[in-house]
């Protein structure tokens, strides 16, 4: 219990964190100075204060859609194994049920985008809908082919296991994650987080309408579902300091420290990745996603043949 509560305060505290970190990467290499890497929990501490505003027309949808969000992304956190794989939730963190938990914030998000009943709204949650009908798909089948050998869906079980890193199942489904990550948290080159173009943008579509405390609960659940995407890569293919049962007070710090380490470079490799990639046009992002289906799919076929 012990170690899951950690586990969720790190999570908690930490994911504005990151982001702040991707932004400061990128600001860098960009030739400018940044805001710093605490400026996302100022900008939380300014939206809180303020007043929200419900657009007239709207329902308990739109009103209930930032708690369904920041509640989905609370319980994975708490069920992926980022710095222990010893929790009393063990018996749910099973992939299914993980990847369900991430669709179920999605949807959410996008019946808010509807319920507004404006232009931005629906265009954005239509939008949605096509890549988490490519996204969700690929998540579970990169997963279960990792799943194949350690012969358990549960999360935890294949952390344990182990992933063989020079196997052409791990580099097929590391190529259609890195994607899945790209794709399910709005990054460039799937979306841009940082612009509001009418044409292009699909997240920030669905929250136009949103302000005060039901935006910044927005902005600090995907903070965490980013952070827990690019854990649980990392997770996967480099589990070394993860904690196990009856881990002691020094093992969970090294595990914490682990945790933080393996985040911050791959968020900070996926902010220098941003800097020299392009958004896509919108009809190319379906290809993409389909090409990381298809990488998933080649994944679980070999995970059969090479097991």
């Amino acid at each position: 219990m012990s170690g899951t509560l950690l586990q969720l305060l790190v999570v908690v505290a930490g994911a504005p964190l990151l982001s702040g970190l991707m932004r400061q990467v990128r600001a860098r290499l960009e030739g400018r100075a940044g805001a710093g890497v605490l400026q996302p929990w100022r900008d939380l501490r300014k939206l809180l204060r303020k007043e929200p505003i419900t657009p007239h027309g709207t329902g308990w949808v739109f009103r209930s859609a930032p708690a369904v969000l920041a509640a989905t992304a609370l319980v994975v956190a708490a069920v992926v194994p980022l710095v222990t794989t010893a929790s009393p939730l063990d018996g749910v963190a099973d992939l299914f049920a993980v990847a369900a938990l991430l669709a179920l914030g999605s949807v959410a998000l996008a019946l808010a985008g509807l319920d507004t009943g404006t232009a931005f709204g629906g265009m954005g949650a239509s939008r949605e809908m096509v890549v988490l009908a490519l996204v969700e798909p690929t998540i579970l089948l990169s997963v279960f082919a990792l799943s194949i050998p350690a012969g358990s869906t549960n999360l935890a079980a294949i952390v344990t296991s182990g992933v063989d890193l020079v196997s052409p199942v791990s580099l097929l489904v590391a190529a259609a994650l890195a994607v899945v990550v790209l794709a399910e948290t709005g990054r460039v080159p799937v979306d841009n987080p940082s612009t509001h173009l009418e044409l292009t943008m699909i997240h920030e579509a669905m929250v136009l309408e949103y302000s005060g405390p039901d935006l910044a609960l927005i902005e600090w659940a995907e903070a965490v579902r980013l952070a827990v995407l690019l854990g649980l890569v990392g997770s996967l293919f480099a589990p070394a300091g993860i904690a196990g049962a009856g881990a002691g007070v020094l093992a969970l710090g090294v595990a914490v420290a682990a945790f933080a380490l393996k985040t911050a470079l791959l968020g900070a490799l996926l902010a220098a990745g941003e800097v020299f990639m392009a958004k896509l046009r919108l009809f190319r992002i379906p290809e993409l996603l389909a090409g990381s289906f298809l990488m998933a799919l080649l994944a679980v076929a070999a995970s059969y043949f090479l097991t």
